[in-house]
């Protein structure tokens, strides 16, 4: 087994190979002089079993690009099998053609994956559970649930309800209300235009509870500022938002920090640079989720128990 981390989050990739208490794989990564990709594997990775660490994250296609020249470099140097880790999967949002003449970018960006030559797929929470459809090789989709449930269990949040932020998120935010042991609420949300929402109804009870907002990911942070002040509005004692993956692109954080929500729950599948941490915003680490189904999928294991 051997763990190669890209440019993306270099860190996520040396805490996975120390959980798993293998040497994080000998590379060069770095840049001709007009922005193409040049890298070179610096160990013999031939019949090795190889994880490759890199989440999708901004810069989207820089680091997307990085992962297909890295896919293809232990293609060619006849890695036994090759395993994408993608913490994050960049362009999970356009999964349908919901309106006329728009592209499926998340199956596009599946084939590049699978003709770069990745035999299997590590991902977590994607935006659309049927986006492990858009492969023809297997994939490994975790779910965050285990780290946030178990820092909100610790907190002790009295009169708790979850709430999905659309109709979309409902499965994911009755699983979070079972294993919390809370009630369910559901936001009425319709999306005209891409990173622009408005909420209409909130359906379900909130008056003086504390309601938990469950979404896969934050990105201009506009649909959890708008679903905070609805919730409120309905009568709910304090609104807290968890997101697996932490965007925050543009005034995300402003938002977040000029809002009445009172603590925002994030992975670090995404880094989280200087200028976008917050005293609002807590960074779980998934580190040790990745490393148990690495070596799960290495020794041919069940990842089954990494669900719960």
């Amino acid at each position: 087994m051997k763990i190669f981390t890209g440019g993306a989050h270099p860190s996520l990739g040396r805490s996975i190979a120390r959980f798993l208490g293998v040497p994080l794989g000998r590379a060069h990564l770095s840049r001709f002089g007009d922005g193409e990709v040049w890298f070179q594997i610096q160990d013999n990775v031939r019949g090795a079993d190889v994880f490759v660490v890199q989440p999708t994250c901004p810069p989207v296609n820089e680091n997307l690009m990085e992962l297909l020249v890295m896919l293809d470099a232990f293609k060619r140097a006849s890695a036994a099998r090759i395993t994408a880790v993608v913490p994050y999967y960049g362009y999970g949002r356009q999964d349908r053609k919901d309106r006329p003449r728009v592209p499926i970018s998340a199956k596009l960006v599946a084939d590049l994956l699978s003709t770069a030559g990745t035999d299997r797929v590590l991902t977590m929470d994607l935006h659309a559970a049927q986006i492990q459809g858009f492969f023809n090789v297997p994939v490994d989709h975790l779910f965050a649930a285990p780290v946030v449930v178990e820092y909100v269990k610790k907190l002790k949040l009295p009169r708790l309800t979850v709430v999905s932020p659309d109709a979309g998120g409902v499965e994911r935010a009755r699983a979070y209300a079972k294993r919390l042991d809370a009630t369910l609420a559901i936001v009425d949300k319709r999306r005209d235009r891409p990173n622009e929402a408005e909420v209409h109804h909130v359906i379900g009870d909130v008056r003086n509870r504390t309601a938990l907002i469950v979404d896969d990911l934050v990105d201009t942070a506009g649909t959890l500022v708008k679903v905070t002040e609805a919730l409120h509005k309905a009568g709910a004692r304090s609104v807290m938002g968890s997101a697996s993956h932490a965007v925050l692109s543009g005034r995300a954080v402003q938002l977040i920090e000029q809002c009445s929500l009172s603590k925002l729950l994030i992975t670090d599948s995404i880094p989280l640079s200087a200028e976008k941490r917050s005293r609002k915003i807590v960074a779980l680490p998934i580190a040790e989720l990745l490393a148990k189904a690495v070596r799960n999928i290495h020794e041919e294991a069940s990842v089954t128990c990494l669900f719960v």
